[in-house]
């Protein structure tokens, strides 16, 4: 039921990128022209929501934004240099951004896919109508089945819970009264708290009328300030995916990414971090480009500010390069996040790369 590869990746689907960067992965001459595929993009460091598990609190929810003018400068540019899609999630809450219904526009114009990762507690005025069209998906974090222990895990009013549902509706039904094609999900973090509950969201979904419920493994941030869940073990959830099967339908998918948990508690990865600084980044809501969300304010992974040069300027820059060797060279990926974005990613080079099979010819 998992059509979009929520629990894979589809990096198989660029042949091109990654013939690009098979040829630069040791030449910077050549890696510096490998522009990303995808980009988060955090509009604002704000958020009205303080979730117990949240990865990037040591951040400190910070009301800095990107300026539209700078976004009118280098959105275009990043679509002309190759990138094709970006998230707006990151350390805040997207939909708080004054001006985010002209930036999915813009970002759509620049022939760049777009999509959401958002608590969806707040809705923009004029969202369904002037940017709803131009997105290709939305998932909305509801890490409950019920007001009350939604509003213990996102540390929120209970009235949230119902705001955010009622939020969905309008999603879905713009969505049908304009035939967009946009996908619109939820996605729920597992944890013991809310465990019981997993049925009873899946249902609301299907009521709702939403595409997917994602049932996901938490993942500790290294530094992250929250530690709640850093021991937690997702054996004990596996056999809930047989169960919850039952609940997919013609018009539903219920996606248990039972494939991500059991690499939760795996030790055996790859040796080193082959997707960065190629294959993605990460805007920061104060303009820091950096090549990985897990290192969010570590120099070493800080390539520039789209506010003081831009993307172009900054990815084929001398910081970057100056990353791309200590990727290469320096970093110790037992330093790095388990199931990190890049996970599957970084599994798939490696068998084209350090792991490929000795009969690898006889196709």
């Amino acid at each position: 039921m998992d059509k979009h590869l929520i629990d894979s990746h589809k990096l198989h689907f660029h042949p091109d990128r990654v013939a690009q960067y098979l040829a630069g992965r040791d030449d910077w001459e050549k890696a510096k022209g490998v522009y990303p595929i995808y980009i988060e993009v955090s509009p604002i460091g704000a958020c009205n929501h303080r979730c117990t598990f949240c990865a990037v609190d040591y951040i400190g929810y910070k009301t800095v934004s990107l300026d539209m003018d700078v976004l009118r400068k280098n959105l275009p540019l990043m679509g002309q240099m190759g990138v094709r899609s970006i998230m707006y999630a990151g350390e805040g809450e997207p939909l708080l951004h004054k001006q985010i219904n002209e930036i999915v526009v813009l970002t759509k114009k620049s022939g760049i896919d777009v999509s959401f990762t958002t608590n969806m507690s707040f809705m923009p005025k004029g969202f369904t109508e002037e940017a709803l069209g131009s997105v290709s998906w939305i998932k909305a974090s509801v890490n409950a089945g019920t007001a009350e222990t939604y509003s213990q895990i996102h540390r929120t009013k209970a009235a949230h819970f119902d705001t955010t549902i009622d939020n969905l509706r309008q999603l879905v039904e713009a969505k049908r009264r304009n035939k967009f094609e946009t996908t619109v999900g939820v996605q729920c973090l597992l944890l013991p708290e809310n465990q019981h509950e997993i049925e009873t969201l899946a249902k609301l979904c299907q009521e709702i009328g939403v595409d997917y419920l994602v049932v996901k493994p938490y993942s500790q941030h290294e530094f992250s300030n929250t530690r709640t869940y850093e021991d937690l073990s997702y054996q004990q959830f596996l056999s809930m995916e047989d169960r919850l099967s039952s609940l997919n339908t013609d018009t539903f998918s219920l996606i248990f990414r039972s494939n991500t948990m059991r690499k939760y508690d795996d030790g055996n990865r790859y040796p080193r971090c082959y997707a960065t600084p190629f294959m993605w980044a990460y805007i920061m809501a104060n303009g820091t480009v950096s090549g990985c969300s897990a290192y969010l304010l570590d120099n070493r992974f800080e390539y520039g500010n789209i506010n003081d040069a831009t993307f172009p300027e900054i990815w084929e820059g001398e910081r970057r390069h100056k990353s791309f060797d200590y990727v290469r060279n320096e970093l110790d990926i037992k330093e790095c996040r388990r199931n990190c974005r890049m996970d599957e990613i970084n599994r798939y080079l490696y068998q084209l790369t350090d792991a490929r099979p000795a009969h690898a010819n006889f196709i």
